[in-house]
């Protein structure tokens, strides 16, 4: 037989399979009815464990491995759909789509805002970026960004998230957790790093810097180059510029934007010091309640999914057959669980479409560790 006949050979097995997959799903919803009826449990460890090997042995050794994948697959899928029978909406999905209708069509240009940093900071450039005609709250910690909005001093906090070189910012996940805020917006910011100090300083004077801890990180090819320094870690770049310039001292030097030299008085001894030019920092607005404006395109989740072989597969198997876009995929152990972990997830999907609805629906319903930390667009 040549190729056309062996295509069509497979056409026909293809047909075979698409109807016996409608079968084994409409089977799967009787199924589910049964189960309701009966008060019985959706899952079923044990039948599906003798399915599993009962295919594999069927299948033969050649086989075994790409059968279990197979019939993982669709194990998962007749579970969901038993699921999502007896639950015809969830209460994110409406919570969504009510947050959507209720919100107006512009994001607010007036706001009392929370950064943490000191005037000169990243978090002020970004706020600026994000909310036009803002009124900034510094604050000292990150927790107190959170604690600023619960308290109602202040509707949204600014917040670094990520960064393109040193990853994300783990703690401001957790508080994001702890305190239960939502997204509302973001913005990425090209970050320069400059080393400041007091007009005339030499640069063979210099004997201390000060920076924060990712910024002294970003910078340790030009750091490495000077083995006299002693490098001291301040809470905020704009924090560490402004002490150099209070102190009155040549022998200390700042680590910061060169937007601080202005502010603060400083001279720029050296400029785009960062180990990679390529440097930017995501940051998040948020709030105490989900705000959902129009155009919100990008998603952020965090879910603790089951410790067994295949469960991030079977998950990652339902973006894809959505069609939805994963920006960003990272792990973390959870805390006083041996080997359970914590997936965080950003998902590019139009907040209005379709298939967006049903993945929000399929993941409330089904997971049961499932977070919805927001929906919004990213400013760039």
């Amino acid at each position: 037989m040549d190729i056309s006949e062996l295509r069509e050979q497979i056409n026909e097995i293809d047909h075979e399979i698409v109807e016996l997959y409608g079968r084994r799903m409409e089977t799967a919803r009787a199924i589910g009815r049964y189960k309701r009826e009966h008060n019985l449990p959706v899952l079923d460890s044990e039948r599906e464990r003798s399915l599993l090997n009962k295919v594999a042995e069927q299948a033969g050794e050649e086989n075994e491995q790409g059968i279990r994948a197979l019939y993982h697959l669709l194990i998962d899928h007749s579970r969901m759909r038993q699921e999502m029978d007896g639950h015809p909406e969830s209460p994110l999905g409406q919570q969504i789509r009510e947050i959507v209708a209720a919100m107006p069509e512009i994001f607010p240009e007036k706001a009392m805002i929370a950064c943490q940093g000191v005037e000169g900071a990243y978090s002020q450039l970004a706020c600026e970026k994000m909310i036009r005609y803002p009124s900034i709250l510094y604050c000292r910690t990150f927790e107190n960004v959170f604690g600023a909005i619960e308290s109602g001093l202040c509707q949204y906090g600014i917040l670094p998230i990520e960064n393109s070189l040193a990853g994300s910012v783990n703690s401001v996940y957790d508080l994001m957790i702890r305190h239960h805020c939502y997204i509302v917006r973001s913005v990425r910011i090209k970050i320069d790093h400059t080393l400041l100090a007091l007009p005339g300083t030499r640069m063979d004077e210099i004997r201390e810097i000060y920076s924060h801890e990712q910024a002294i990180q970003q910078c340790s090819a030009f750091l490495s180059r000077h083995k006299e320094w002693h490098v001291n870690v301040c809470t905020n770049t704009a924090a560490a510029a402004r002490m150099v310039a209070e102190s009155g001292r040549r022998d200390a030097a700042a680590i910061s934007s060169g937007h601080c030299a202005a502010l603060y008085g400083l001279e720029c001894l050296s400029s785009d010091i960062q180990n990679n030019s390529n440097n930017h920092t995501r940051f998040i607005c948020i709030s105490k309640k989900p705000e959902i404006y129009p155009g919100a395109d990008h998603t952020s989740l965090m879910l603790v999914l089951p410790n067994h072989p295949g469960s991030l597969y079977q998950l990652l198997s339902r973006f894809n057959a959505l069609d939805i876009n994963l920006i960003k995929l990272e792990s973390r152990p959870l805390p006083g669980r041996d080997f359970e972990f914590m997936f965080y997830f950003d998902l590019e999907a139009s907040v209005g479409s379709p298939t967006f609805s049903r993945l929000i629906e399929e993941l409330d319903i089904t997971m049961n560790q499932f977070s919805y930390l927001g929906s919004y667009s990213e400013i760039v």
